[in-house]
């Protein structure tokens, strides 16, 4: 590393190559003095990802002195909230949406809403609502990656079946995949955040981002008859018995060979599922992915598609600086290379970003960057304060093994939010 870069943690040996061209001529005033970072990215592929956007922006800057601390990812978690009050950091990784809004409450986190004017909202448009709180934005994304409907396309071709696209060819579908005796979905709830993911999607399709989003924040009652109606949605899937059985006793890894043995046609997961699939011997002729389908035809879709961002601390001392380093993070160019395979393996924010040959990413890039209007989530235990995540998808596991509960569900659900929030 540059010599005027202090990493205050050893450095792994992990490098990455140096970027030329459109990273130096992105802004060509030269800075100088102080850019204080906070990481959390403290895993080997993220970090080197870390060392290597402050060694770009430092050769950019040869007269700036920047100092990068990373720090393990559960520790920053316990000590986030103590060094935004003491010893502040200029920039600060976190996490977008809810996660982000008790630093905004309480004036930890800068209103950078100037660095969104003009082409960079267009750019990171899919992200934007998730940056947003009071019509303000609060820091940029640098990653993400898509949830979706992973499928045996080998399945669907033997039984005659395409890709939905409404409620009523979804559930078609599935009725076909059970007649053929198969399960529609696999699915392992014994740690509880899979059914999150079935929630969220349901919810949003049902009653759009902006009810998902308030009722995540505390701002909706769970017996109100919006959120029962999702629940109906969700019931008839059960009732058909889309589900496969005895899934409170698998994690979501552990639910994987029921789809690559064929017992189950299809897993609403995040892209990480794809890896595992792949490697259990599934080819990407038998393998295929779409955009859960269309509910409420008055509703946008959004998607689920978790986002790490990065942020300005309002106690910070050199916020020029941090703001340029923020506008080098979410470039077309700094994303296409730190969200290839041989990095983060994600997707980048940036819709004029390039994504990895790969179809899933392809198609995951293509759906969250135009075909998204309706909002990007980060997922039921991003959005929602931990107690209140625990205490509801609790509920969604009980509800899938026992649907007729759901009044008794909905109303400890409801004494939770009104302790909780």
């Amino acid at each position: 590393m540059r010599s005027n870069l202090k990493a205050t943690v050893a450095t792994l040996g992990l490098t990455m190559a140096m970027a030329t061209g459109a990273f130096a001529d992105a802004h060509a005033a030269k800075l100088s003095g102080d850019l204080v970072i906070f990481s959390d990215m403290g895993n080997p592929a993220p970090r080197a990802v870390m060392e290597g956007m402050v060694e770009r922006f430092g050769e950019m800057h040869p007269d700036l002195n920047i100092e990068l601390t990373v720090i393990d990812r559960e520790a920053y978690k316990t000590q986030i909230r103590n060094f935004l009050t003491a010893n502040t950091p200029d920039v600060a990784n976190w996490y977008a949406a809810n996660r982000m809004l008790p630093y905004v409450n309480a004036g930890l986190f800068e209103d950078i809403s100037d660095l969104w004017e003009g082409t960079l909202s267009e750019e990171l448009a899919s992200t934007k609502g998730a940056m947003t709180l009071d019509g303000k934005q609060y820091g940029v994304p640098y990653t993400y990656y898509q949830w979706g409907v992973y499928y045996r396309k080998d399945i669907y071709d033997e039984l005659g079946l395409s890709e939905p696209k409404t409620w009523d060819e979804f559930k078609a579908n599935c009725q076909a995949i059970l007649d053929s005796g198969k399960k529609c979905f696999t699915i392992g709830t014994k740690f509880l955040w899979t059914a999150g993911g079935w929630f969220d999607y349901l919810n949003m399709r049902t009653n759009g981002y902006d009810f998902h989003a308030a009722l995540t924040n505390g701002e909706v009652e769970w017996t109100d008859q919006r959120v029962k109606d999702t629940f109906a949605n969700w019931r008839e899937l059960l009732d058909m018995g889309a589900f496969i059985d005895n899934h409170t006793a698998y994690s979501w890894q552990e639910a994987l060979p029921f789809m690559t043995g064929g017992d189950a046609a299809a897993y609403l997961m995040g892209n990480f599922a794809v890896a595992p699939l792949r490697e259990a011997g599934l080819t990407d002729d038998q393998l295929d992915f779409y955009q859960f389908p269309m509910i409420n035809e008055d509703v946008e879709l959004a998607e689920d598609a978790p986002t790490d961002t990065f942020h300005i601390p309002t106690g910070a001392k050199n916020k020029e600086n941090a703001r340029e380093f923020l506008r080098f993070v979410v470039s077309a160019d700094n994303q296409t290379l730190i969200n290839n395979g041989d990095n983060l393996g994600q997707l980048p924010v940036n819709s004029k970003s390039s994504v990895d040959d790969d179809k899933f990413l392809e198609q995951g890039f293509q759906m969250l960057s135009t075909n998204s209007p309706g909002g990007v989530a980060q997922f039921f235990d991003r959005d929602a304060p931990a107690e209140m995540a625990k205490v509801a998808m609790e509920g969604f596991q009980e509800f899938m093994v026992k649907p007729d509960n759901l009044d008794k569900i909905l109303d400890r659900l409801e004494r939770a939010r009104a302790r909780i929030y």
